[in-house]
């Protein structure tokens, strides 16, 4: 009943309160990363959902598109602004997002989604994290997300899928605000933070 019904009518009535409460600051960070990012506040990127259908996440633009002069992308470390710089430590990037949950690709709790390329490379077990929709926060990012193997995050969003409940969703949100608060692990995007998924690391 839970993950059927009452999950997704509660992502979808707290992403929209949310929106209109933080709508303020929602508008004040899309001026600044747009002047900060050449007029392009937003990172979008198709990724796969639940059962593995694609979707465009939606993410505050953190990095400008600098090049070299072989006109290749400079490095992410050279890239992100300082404006960039504070909405990653913050957690703010990751507002956009609420849109993503409004139109039911995402819900608030679940396993992060992850780039389009490592759905070849998936074991069987592993490709039970897409047997849900995919989270904005979830429990591999309030065990350790910067810090443990691509082995032991598909073996917390695994356990997820498994034991997904009313009172864990709860947990995982109140760990995450606490993380975010005391600024511990608080980037929950994969760009800056983990090597690439080969299938066996």
């Amino acid at each position: 009943m839970y993950r059927s019904f009452i999950k997704r009518s509660l992502d979808f009535g707290a992403s929209l309160l949310m929106l209109i409460l933080i709508s303020p600051i929602f508008i004040v960070l899309i001026i600044f990363l747009a002047v900060a990012n050449g007029g392009k506040p937003f990172f979008i990127q198709r990724r796969p959902g639940k059962n593995e259908k694609i979707f465009s996440i939606v993410k505050f633009k953190t990095m400008n598109d600098k090049k070299d002069k072989e006109g290749n992308l400079l490095p992410d470390n050279d890239r992100i602004t300082k404006v960039g710089t504070f909405v990653r430590k913050t957690s703010l990037d990751e507002i956009p997002q609420l849109l993503n949950v409004l139109k039911g690709e995402m819900s608030l709790i679940g396993p992060r989604p992850l780039i389009i390329e490592y759905l070849p490379i998936y074991n069987n077990t592993q490709k039970k994290r897409h047997n849900v929709r995919p989270g904005i926060t979830g429990w591999a990012q309030v065990n350790g997300r910067n810090s443990i193997t691509w082995k032991k995050k598909f073996e917390y969003d695994v356990w997820y899928v498994e034991n997904c409940s009313f009172l864990l969703d709860v947990k995982i949100l109140i760990l995450t605000l606490k993380k975010v608060l005391h600024k511990e692990d608080v980037n929950l995007s994969e760009e800056l933070t983990s090597e690439y998924f080969n299938g066996n690391n």
